[in-house]
């Protein structure tokens, strides 16, 4: 398994320059995620925003306020997505082992292929006011209480053991997830589905479930 004790978003190449045929609000999140990572929050300025993302301030104006409005979409996108990617997996009405793998499987998919976002907001999220990091925390609240009354009720029906509380679990699985930004390079020999079958293979096994019995249906 790749591991960069820098980070994978630890360089000092200089920014990339967004492809002018893609939307401008996304050439926008795209230029910040990159800048934020390799610069930081406040070493970035909005016009160096706008040079990489091609595009002009007003242009950028018309879809955020501010760098604070970036750094809140960056986030906003990838838990979005995962909450999307929640509701998706409990729609199939799986057992509780698969649908545990499955949603694992989701998780550190979509969190290795936005590495540098988590990586800018686990360390930039203090800059943002209070109101934009509570509704963030109440997203990630929602997929935290999902992801806790699976298991709990997966316990209360046997399909789990109680080696641990459902809340235990819980905390260890989005500890595991929300870290990989620190260790986990996509780029190197272990793919990002290969990685997410062994985190959830190693949860299962810790819930006293069989690899074959908690494979997720691919």
């Amino acid at each position: 398994m790749a591991v960069s004790p820098a980070g994978p978003a630890a360089t000092a190449a200089p920014a990339a320059r967004a492809d002018p045929a893609a939307p401008v609000q996304r050439r926008i999140i795209d230029a910040a995620v990159e800048l934020f990572s390799r610069k930081g929050f406040d070493g970035t300025s909005v016009q160096e925003v706008v040079d990489a993302a091609r595009v002009t301030k007003g242009a950028m104006y018309h879809y955020f306020r501010s760098k604070d409005d970036l750094l809140y979409e960056i986030y906003h996108e990838l838990i979005t997505e995962q909450l999307a990617g929640l509701d998706r997996v409990r729609a199939l009405r799986l057992p509780p082992p698969q649908t545990l793998h499955a949603i694992i499987v989701d998780l550190v998919v979509s969190t290795a292929a936005r590495i540098q976002a988590a990586a800018v907001f686990s360390r930039e999220a203090h800059r943002l006011a209070r109101g934009p990091v509570g509704a963030l925390r109440a997203q990630r609240r929602l997929y935290h209480e999902g992801v806790r009354e699976l298991v709990a009720q997966g316990q209360r029906d046997g399909a789990f053991a109680v080696t641990a509380s459902a809340e235990t679990v819980t905390l260890m699985v989005f500890g595991i997830v929300n870290q990989l930004w620190q260790w986990y390079r996509p780029d190197g020999p272990t793919s990002p589905r290969q990685l997410a079958d062994e985190i959830a293979g190693f949860v299962l096994a810790g819930l006293g479930v069989s690899r074959a019995d908690g494979e997720a249906v691919r």
